[in-house]
């Protein structure tokens, strides 16, 4: 590959994928300092069949359910089990939580601010097709640092430099993470 095709893709995926750079260091940093947005949960009805529910956490199940509890007009990807409570995904959106308390169900509408969306699209808690996104992100990601790096150490201007900004990142990296 020509070291101007790699720096022409270099430069193309970085554009591309700058949105979600930004939303990945805004989301995480503003968690980081305490801004975790907020949740509003509301219990919005009861049904009953909690053990059922518990021995097939299915969409299928978790759909009926909803509808015992007169909840007809929601749509999700999948479901996941935290103890006792049943979470529709993705939780980027409004979402239900079923919580079985024996064969009774309590039913809540979860809805995140625009903070804990943010936030919880960053924790690959989006809908389907975006953690698929998530995936390429990623790959492009490492394409771009790779690229990036490699481009500086293949240029005798930018070599030194290059050494000395990705040796004192690993340093810093490794010292934290054995702190």
């Amino acid at each position: 590959m020509s070291r101007s095709l790699l720096v022409t893709l270099h430069l193309y995926l970085a554009s591309f994928f700058a949105a979600v750079v930004v939303l990945v260091a805004i989301s995480g940093g503003a968690y980081l300092m305490g801004f975790k947005g907020s949740l509003e949960t509301i219990e919005v009805g009861q049904a009953s069949g909690g053990s059922a529910l518990m021995a097939d956490p299915s969409k299928e199940a978790v759909l009926a359910s909803l509808t015992s509890a007169g909840i007809t007009d929601f749509d999700f990807d999948y479901v996941i089990t935290r103890g006792d409570t049943l979470y529709t995904r993705p939780t980027s959106r409004t979402y239900y939580g079923l919580t079985v308390n024996g064969d009774a169900i309590t039913v809540t509408r979860n809805e995140p601010s625009f903070q804990k969306r943010m936030q919880e699209l960053h924790f690959g808690h989006g809908p389907s097709l975006y953690r698929e996104f998530q995936k390429v992100f990623a790959a492009g990601m490492l394409f771009i640092i790779l690229s990036g790096v490699w481009l500086g150490l293949s240029s005798e201007r930018l070599r030194g430099k290059t050494l000395i900004a990705v040796g004192s990142g690993v340093i810093v990296f490794f010292a934290l993470v054995m702190s």
